[in-house]
This record gives C-alpha cells, sequence and structure tokens, in this order.
C-alpha cells in the first residue's frame, strides 16, 4: 500500500526540522517542542509519526542504513561503486564514505546520551550485511567456530573502527580505513 503523499511530507518534514536541529544544538539539548516547532507542525502530528525522539532517531538511521547497506549499489555524487557487486572491499568503502559525508550529523548523534542507540541500529544493519556478504567467504577457514560469534566479532570490530575513524577527525580516507579494517579482520 502506497503511502499518502500528505504523510510522506510531512513525515520528511519532521526528519528535516529534527536533523537542522541537530547541527544547531546537541540531541540531549533538542525537545520534541524544538522539532514541531522547526517543523511548524502540532504536538499531535508529531506523534501521529513518532512515539519519541528515539523513534525518529530510529527512522533517520533507517533511512540511512537502508541505503549504504543495500544489496544493489548505484552510482551517487562523489562515488561510484555500482560496479562492484561482489566485491566486500568496496561495499565497506561505501558505507565508510557515507558516513564521512554526514560526519556533522553524525558527531552529534554519537556524543549525545542515545550514541548507543545509533550504534545498536547501525550493527543490525551491519551484521545483516556481513551474513550476507562476508560469513559465506569465511566459512571453509573457521568451520569450528559458530557463526554467530563470527558475526558479532566483524560487526563489533567495524564499529570499532568507525569510532576510531571519527575520533581521529576522519583523517584517513575511506579506502585506507577499510584496508585496516579487512587486514585486521579478513586475513
Amino acid at each position: 500500500m502506497r503511502t499518502d503523499r500528505r504523510v510522506q511530507k510531512t513525515r520528511a518534514a519532521i526528519m528535516q526540522a529534527f536533523e537542522k536541529l541537530l547541527m544547531k544544538k546537541s540531541y540531549d539539548d533538542i525537545t520534541i517542542q524544538d522539532i514541531i516547532d522547526e517543523a511548524n507542525i502540532g504536538r499531535s502530528t508529531f506523534y501521529a509519526h513518532f512515539e519519541t525522539k528515539d523513534s525518529l532517531l530510529e527512522a533517520i538511521c533507517s533511512g540511512l542504513f537502508d541505503h549504504i547497506f543495500a544489496e544493489h549499489l548505484n552510482a551517487e555524487p562523489g562515488h561510484d561503486f555500482s560496479g562492484s557487486e561482489e566485491d566486500v572491499a568496496a561495499k565497506i568503502i561505501h558505507t565508510l564514505y557515507h558516513l564521512q559525508e554526514d560526519r556533522k550529523r553524525l558527531s552529534r548523534i554519537f556524543s549525545c546520551e542515545s550514541a548507543g542507540l545509533f550504534w545498536e541500529y547501525f550493527q543490525f544493519r551491519f551484521s545483516a550485511f556481513v551474513q550476507r556478504e562476508i560469513v559465506p567467504a569465511l566459512t571453509a577457514d573457521i568451520v569450528d567456530v559458530p557463526r554467530d560469534y563470527v558475526v558479532d566479532f566483524i560487526c563489533n570490530a567495524f564499529t570499532s573502527t568507525v569510532k576510531w575513524w571519527f575520533y581521529q577527525g576522519l583523517k584517513a580516507t575511506p579506502e585506507e580505513v577499510s584496508g585496516y579494517f579487512l587486514r585486521m579482520t579478513l586475513r
């Protein structure tokens, strides 16, 4: 069933307002009132779309991660990995490019009280990528290691890599960071 255009437009306005506020204020300091004022909507309209500020963050993360961890990549301004469907390194680099492009918004999220929520969404989505793209290629080498352990290990290693990269000020390129991660985890 298609979503009504008015619903889509209102939902987009709420998300844009929230993202605009993230550029000005920390996540912790943003209130529902701030969001509805910025979006120029009523309180009941906000709650018709989102239960909480965290559910709004989850929706934004889903929108970002749906694209980043898509099975098929398209050409985009700034990078083109559309011909790399079978290349795990290219998909990791693609992920890092998007995180780099969204660094201002993400830096605010990483430093807020709900940073754990973001990382939980991130790991959940990356986990599906790992199960689909990475683990099948590894299973011959690590037959006696439980699959869920392998997925959890790789996801935690990548999350730590991304955190390290952000704390270093994103000085390394996405290609370099991908190389570090792959050399350390997928030898």
